[in-house]
């Protein structure tokens, strides 16, 4: 009989879902389960609290998001039913079942007007429907099950799925010149780091409920990310910085908001890479 911990990961599909199927093989000691949407909609509550009477979860990864921060904003029902209330919904199924949970979060909680990189203290104040319902999310999970890892993280990216770096070099291959905001600060993470951090936790069974941050080391801006991308791929493309009024979109972006991460490097003892090294890894992989 096979007595490995069983490890379930919600929003399987996704960048960092996809970047723990990765991880799979080099966990041997566990079993994963890996749902998407379609095959368990964690906004069901009878539906979740009847796959975890059916299998036994002893660690649940809520990667399940919804991430479109400009159709948000006139999808707020589907945001909010995502980000809050299914969130909530899977932690009070952990706390009653004794799972583990681990819930991601986003930097977009903070309003986006600070100097210093947010710590988890730091006042809250979302500025768009899509930081509004993942606040939410974080609220009710807490209330739920005060045992749960919330991290928050930022600017993700993957060789897997849709993000920035890929749809930069997909631009750079087809425009000799574009254009990328100059004037929004902020923490690039590659998917892949963290899913390492968080397999790390599991590993050790480090389990310190609370709120953490986690992005790469290094506080840029897109214009400067892109920059990087350009360099490191060798593309010919010209990046030019243009300021986000000349960029408009239906949500508003907050201006700063990169994480302070010491918080989690000094409670799991885990170091984090700097952003540019991380981005050199991934693309090396495309």
């Amino acid at each position: 009989m096979n007595s490995n911990k069983n490890i379930l990961v919600t929003g399987a599909n996704g960048q960092l879902g996809t970047e723990f199927r990765q991880l799979e093989k080099t966990y041997s000691e566990f079993n994963f389960l890996f749902v998407s949407r379609d095959e368990l909609s964690i906004g069901d509550a009878a539906a979740v609290a009847e796959y975890f009477s059916v299998n036994k979860i002893d660690v649940c990864i809520n990667c399940a998001a919804y991430t479109a921060v400009d159709k948000a904003e006139t999808e707020k029902l589907t945001a909010f039913e995502i980000n809050a209330t299914a969130a909530g919904n899977l932690a009070e199924v952990c706390s009653r079942y004794g799972t583990r949970f681990i819930h991601i979060s986003t930097d977009y909680v903070f309003p986006g007007n600070g100097e210093q990189p947010y710590k988890e203290t730091d006042d809250t104040h979302p500025i768009n429907v899509y930081a509004a319902s993942k606040l939410e999310g974080e609220k009710l999970v807490i209330a739920a099950n005060p045992g749960a890892i919330i991290i928050r993280t930022s600017w993700v990216y993957s060789s897997f799925g849709k993000n920035f770096v890929k749809t930069m070099l997909r631009l750079m291959a087809e425009k000799e010149t574009i254009g990328v905001v100059s004037d929004q600060m902020g923490c690039p993470t590659y998917a892949a780091d963290l899913a390492d951090a968080i397999m790390c936790i599991i590993a050790e069974n480090n389990f310190v409920a609370g709120i953490y941050h986690y992005c790469n080391q290094g506080v840029i801006s897109w214009f400067e990310f892109a920059t990087a991308i350009k360099t490191i791929s060798g593309s010919k493309c010209l990046v030019n910085p243009i300021a986000t009024q000349d960029y408009p979109t239906p949500a508003m972006r907050p201006h700063y908001s990169a994480l302070d991460t010491a918080k989690f490097s000094g409670t799991f003892n885990i170091v984090i890479p700097a952003w540019e090294d991380s981005l050199r890894k991934c693309i090396g992989m495309l």
